[in-house]
């Protein structure tokens, strides 16, 4: 099920005000309505196909639904791989946010499908910023064009998550270039034929690097060498495929760099800033994961809605006469609570992803300097929970999708098992939950004296302050007020037991912190969508169905506010009491 037109222009135009005239709301429409009809018409009808029929491998080549190529095929024609870049590289110069809204229809149609495009996104935007003027002019209005795809090979067999151990060597070569060997697992999208080459970016050493991290370099690996005689295999090699829960449609591979063959690589940007440079890639993808996350989600709470609307079974606890029809789902109190706290979860979720889109926007305009550097301040904090906030409620919303459904939810009959296996998976993607809670209180809040955490405390308090004069929402605003408050104090403690030099005991409850600062943002977030639904309201006279829309807004505010707040609150005291016991347990013990 998509996500509906009006939610998303909702978020845009009426809480973001994306369109600053008559006219460019007409064009962003158009690219929106455009965006559906595609995600509705090549990847909907092909994503339990996708996830049935998973890549294979056959003489040595990875084997994807024809389905896939052709919805690829279109997705770049349509202009959808180049919305928001530059024009001088092939793109449209779109918003950043516009081409995000697009990204949501498609995530929620297939996932599996679309996943291509963000990371050949990805690392498309990576070389606009770091590569070479060569490198850019080669490579990206190609893979803006569906042409050439693109991958980001991070992890390997003995590191996983931990990079300062990676072994995968490039040695200077006397052109320039630099011959690579080493084994890389984990990578989405490495080996398939959907374009004509897969550029691969590709974390490695050099012979004479400092240790850990700080000896990492990235280097652009083609899986063919383009030479003037045409392709030639350039030494990348696959070892296997993962055989993933979710997202089975997109292709995951273990891949040997230089086994067989010479790999030639080119460094991109200056030797030891690779993981700098892979950081910008990985969260941009971040963000990506999040919004799929809450697309997933609103695919499921959408299933889950219509059937709770069709599917009639039992009777209201007020008549209990066997003799009388049987009611709709929808019309039972705790179908009504699954419905609302999926609503309330997703619809919070997207329009924070959206919102973190727009401070990417920000960030890149002509306006002045000190905005910008605010709104990049602010996304580089906000990016750990716009990742995992969503993907742990777009999952709790598909547990209930399918809870609503009842014993037909947990069959294959039904879409709702499939987008729940698909959002398990973006707790890992881009960096488990956990590594998110340490990278936002181990790191984010405390660079530059907390300057980052300050202004997202400031951002949220100036919205507080405009809506406590409203009689509508003045109870839940002070709320948040309070919530913000003891937020400010839990972290100033944790500030002071990490100076104290007890890093462990400080941050062994990170990723409740982690959960807690997320909540308190989506409230943020719904009491501005709140707001505007009032004012909406107040001074206007909308049509019955808009009257619902908005109606809808402040009833699931309302909801949020009354389940998920009080579960940020009992987090930060959590926090603040510097649990420990996980610390003093014996590893016998568990």
């Amino acid at each position: 099920m998509s996500i509906p037109l009006r939610e998303l222009q909702f978020d845009l135009f009426e809480v973001l005000g994306l369109a600053d005239s008559a006219s460019t709301r007409e064009t962003f429409d158009a690219v929106l309505e455009a965006a559906a009809r595609l995600a509705d018409e090549q990847f909907a009808p092909h994503a339990a196909l996708g996830d049935r029929l998973e890549p294979h491998l056959n003489q040595g080549r990875v084997v994807l639904p024809v389905e896939l190529t052709r919805a690829m095929r279109s997705l770049a024609d349509g202009g959808f791989l180049a919305t928001s870049f530059a024009e001088e590289h092939g793109g449209l110069g779109l918003p950043f946010t516009l081409s995000q809204a697009c990204g949501s229809l498609f995530a929620a149609a297939n996932v599996g499908f679309h996943s291509y495009a963000m990371l050949t996104q990805g690392a498309a935007n990576l070389l606009g910023h770091f590569g070479s003027a060569a490198q850019r002019q080669h490579w990206i209005k190609r893979m803006l064009a569906g042409e050439v795809y693109g991958t980001m090979c991070l992890s390997e067999p003995q590191a996983g998550s931990s990079l300062a151990d990676i072994t995968t060597m490039a040695s200077p070569r006397q052109d320039g270039r630099y011959a690579l060997r080493g084994r890389k697992m984990w990578i989405s999208g490495g080996e398939h034929e959907l374009g004509e080459n897969i550029v691969h970016l590709v974390l490695a050493r050099t012979p004479d690097a400092p240790p850990g991290v700080k000896g990492i370099s990235l280097f652009l690996v083609p899986r063919y060498r383009e030479e003037e005689s045409g392709r030639v295999p350039n030494g990348v090699s696959l070892i296997g495929l993962n055989h993933k829960m979710g997202w089975r449609a997109h292709v995951n591979t273990a891949l040997a760099f230089g086994d067989n063959a010479e790999c030639i690589g080119e460094l991109v940007g200056t030797l030891h800033q690779g993981l700098a440079y892979m950081f910008f890639m990985m969260n941009e993808a971040r963000v990506s994961v999040g919004l799929s996350a809450a697309a997933i989600g609103f695919a499921g709470y959408r299933y889950s809605l219509q059937y709770a609307r069709e599917r009639r079974q039992g009777r209201s606890l007020v008549n209990r006469d066997p003799r009388s029809e049987q009611v709709a789902l929808i019309e039972h109190p705790d179908i009504r609570r699954m419905l609302l706290s999926q609503k309330a979860w997703v619809e919070g979720a997207l329009d924070l992803l959206l919102y973190c889109a727009n401070l990417v926007d920000v960030s890149r305009s002509t306006g002045e300097a000190v905005a910008r550097n605010e709104a990049a301040l602010l996304l580089d904090f906000l990016t750990p929970i716009a990742k995992s906030w969503p993907a742990e409620y777009g999952l709790e919303a598909n547990k209930l999708a399918i809870q609503v459904a009842g014993g037909a939810g947990y069959t294959r009959d039904l879409p709702l098992e499939r987008l729940y296996r698909d959002n398990r998976l973006n707790h890992i993607h881009e960096g488990a939950w956990g590594i998110h809670g340490l990278d936002l209180l181990g790191r984010k809040v405390t660079a530059n004296g907390g300057a980052a955490f300050d202004l997202w405390r400031r951002s949220i308090t100036g919205t507080i302050e405009t809506i406590v004069p409203m009689a509508e929402l003045s109870e839940s605003a002070i709320v948040l007020r309070e919530l913000v408050s003891l937020a400010t104090e839990t972290t100033r403690g944790v500030m002071k037991l990490q100076r104290a030099g007890e890093i462990e005991r400080a941050l062994t409850n990170a990723t409740v912190y982690l959960d807690a600062i997320g909540t308190i943002t989506v409230g943020w977030r719904w009491l501005e969508r709140a707001r505007i639904a009032i004012n909406r309201l107040r001074n206007e006279s909308p049509t019955q169905d808009e009257q619902d829309f908005l109606e809808g807004k402040l009833c699931a505010a309302q909801h949020f506010f009354a389940q998920d707040l009080p579960r940020a609150r009992a987090q930060l005291g959590i926090v603040a009491n510097f649990d420990d016991a996980v610390l003093r347990l014996p590893e016998a013990g568990f």
